[in-house]
């Protein structure tokens, strides 16, 4: 991964508005409600500032005359107000909950959906820690903003507004003073969003880094454990954690300063005003009622304004969750179905390489491409073995076909047809891909293994002949002897398992998928001698009709092959059979010669399950 995304983005931050502003096509369908919360919200605004109105009117009539009905009629009215006021706080929420949790629930859709179309070379730089703190802590507090932040802060600055507005009714006098006490809010809110904006991105960055270190130190375990590292474990988590915890501390001491001033200002402007309504009063240019209305409007202007600070807080965090999201939206899909995909007209199987080439983008100018000018043609039905040392680009060739890669030169064509212009869909339908390192998903071994038929009805008979047709074919009958048979979870990446049991579920599943081209990357390291000589036999016969790349490390790999080719420094240095290879070329020799053997040692795991 990239420095970019260990730490604070070297990007500039844009303004607040414009970062909340991406969120528009997802809060769209949910606008009318939002905006129904907001209006009762504001309703209770009003209610809760019109409760004054009433103690002047109270005060000065009823109260100063002694009238008791008109007196009970004021306290109704107070009573009325306040019900009122908690029956729309009620509304409000009742409003933006349901349509609020929708629009969280489509970004994360979106924001999932855009993790498997991003190319794998985006996955190669990003950390998976990154990722989920995205998916999960910054779309629930975007989600948590829109709920509850935006609308409070929409209604406390309209209450705050209305509310000043008002107290130039009663004199002009206190509506200055509290106007001009107020001014410093601003300033402070201002000043404050400038250095909050970046420590707020910087938290998040390393909760990110922290969300990673964890996921690599569980995925690890064994390693870690197996070596005594987990001092050494520990010793980089805490590191991560400490710079993380420093930055809360200085965003929370931000707030704090924040709060402190969204606390002082309030009450020196209330004391400012206080001074100034009883000099009012005392030369008569006041009545008590007003000057009681005056501080009872004061009392309800306090909270609008000192919830500010939390506000902006919560406004400069929710904008830097969303730049963090869009990031991931923002991330160039490369590898995407043509504008104009064209079809296999006479499906044969036959894959071919022409010239490719290939280099990451961030290899330096002066380093040689990965992959350098290969030609190499696979007839219909023929098995074909990639050998080399270790850098020859063996594995790299395998990614081409199915384009979890893009050549920067030359083509793969399938059937003719460059593969750049098939779609995703019917390419990957097509050829199949096996790894070294198989990977299970936390599921049962039925679904595991025919993850790629999804033209078939689970615990159907159709399904259940594929399945068992599979099983056969990878030599993993052990499968109906786990606890639940074929309905056994393999638990998180299959780790329950033996290495061994793992890749051969893995070869049952690109076996179940039926493509017409298979690409095997050494799919049998794992086995024992006598497991991988029944998985052979097995796979020369499912093999029979299916044009196969094969990756050899082994011996008994090459055996699977009609034709060998041999790399060298990313290029083709020989093709034959293995007999003609063997007598032509020295470097395959050599290469046959060092390969490892298998021995009943290989079995490891295997052989304690």
């Amino acid at each position: 991964m990239t420095s970019s995304h260990a730490s604070v983005s070297s990007e500039p931050r844009r303004s607040t508005l414009r970062s909340l502003a991406r969120l528009l096509p997802f809060v769209r369908p949910a606008m009318p409600r939002l905006i129904g919360g907001a209006l009762v919200g504001l309703a209770a605004a009003l209610a809760s500032l019109a409760i004054p109105l009433v103690l002047e009117w109270a005060v000065d009539g009823p109260i100063a005359t002694g009238e008791t009905g008109l007196i009970l009629l004021a306290v109704g009215l107070v009573l009325a107000l306040g019900v009122g006021e908690a029956l729309f706080v009620f509304l409000r929420r009742a409003f933006v909950l349901t349509p609020v949790t929708s629009v969280e629930y489509e970004i994360r859709q979106v924001f999932y959906e855009r993790l498997q179309r991003l190319p794998v070379a985006f996955h190669d730089r990003w950390q998976s820690g990154q990722l989920l703190s995205r998916m999960m802590q910054d779309i629930g507090m975007i989600r948590r903003w829109l709920s509850f932040g935006s609308i409070l802060l929409l209604i406390n600055l309209l209450t705050f507004g209305i509310g000043s507005a008002l107290l130039f009714r009663w004199h002009w006098a206190l509506g200055v003073v509290f106007i001009v006490c107020s001014l410093p809010i601003w300033v402070v809110g201002y000043r404050f969003e400038q250095r909050y904006g970046t420590l707020s991105r910087r938290s998040q960055d390393q909760a990110g880094d922290l969300a990673t270190s964890v996921e690599e130190s569980v995925h690890g375990i064994r390693v870690l454990k197996a070596f005594g590292r987990g001092p050494h474990a520990l010793h980089q988590f805490t590191r991560r954690a400490e710079s993380l915890r420093e930055t809360e501390m200085r965003k929370a001491r931000e707030v704090g300063g924040l709060w402190f001033w969204y606390e002082l200002v309030p009450v020196l402007a209330m004391g400012a005003c206080f001074i100034t309504g009883v000099l009012l009063a005392a030369r008569g240019e006041l009545t008590i009622g007003e000057l009681v209305a005056f501080f009872a409007m004061a009392v309800a202007l306090r909270w609008p304004m000192g919830s500010l600070g939390f506000l902006f807080s919560f406004l400069i965090d929710t904008s830097t969750a969303t730049d963090r999201v869009c990031e991931v939206f923002d991330a160039p899909v490369t590898i995407a179905d043509p504008e104009h995909p064209r079809t296999v007209e006479e499906p044969r199987g036959e894959l071919a390489f022409r010239g490719v080439r290939f280099r990451f983008p961030d290899a330096r100018s002066e380093e040689r491409d990965l992959v350098d000018g290969v030609d190499l043609v696979l007839r219909a039905g023929e098995t074909l073995a990639l050998v080399g040392a270790t850098g020859s680009g063996k594995t790299t060739l395998t990614a081409f076909p199915t384009r979890l890669y893009d050549v920067t030169g030359g083509a793969v064509e399938l059937d003719g047809v460059d593969v750049r212009e098939l779609r995703l869909e019917e390419l990957r339908r097509r050829i199949g891909i096996a790894f070294e390192d198989p990977i299970l998903f936390s599921a049962s071994v039925r679904e595991n293994v025919l993850l790629g038929r999804d033209d078939l009805e689970l615990g159907g008979a159709e399904a259940d002949r594929v399945l068992r047709e599979a099983l056969a074919v990878a030599q993993a009958g052990f499968a109906y002897d786990l606890p639940d048979g074929l309905d056994t979870e393999v638990g998180e990446e299959g780790l329950s398992l033996s290495g061994g049991q793992r890749q051969r579920l893995a070869l049952a599943r690109v076996v179940a998928a039926a493509p017409d081209v298979l690409v095997l990357d050494d799919p049998l390291s794992a086995l024992d001698v006598e497991t991988e000589a029944k998985v052979e036999a097995a796979l020369r016969r499912a093999l029979s009709g299916t044009t196969t790349l094969v990756v050899a490390h082994r011996p008994s790999t090459v055996a699977l092959a009609d034709r060998v080719a041999v790399l060298r420094d990313g290029r083709v240095a020989a093709v034959g059979t293995h007999s003609e290879l063997l007598r032509t070329s020295a470097h395959y020799r050599h290469l046959i010669a060092t390969m490892p053997a298998p021995d009943a040692g290989d079995a490891r795991e295997e052989g304690r399950r």
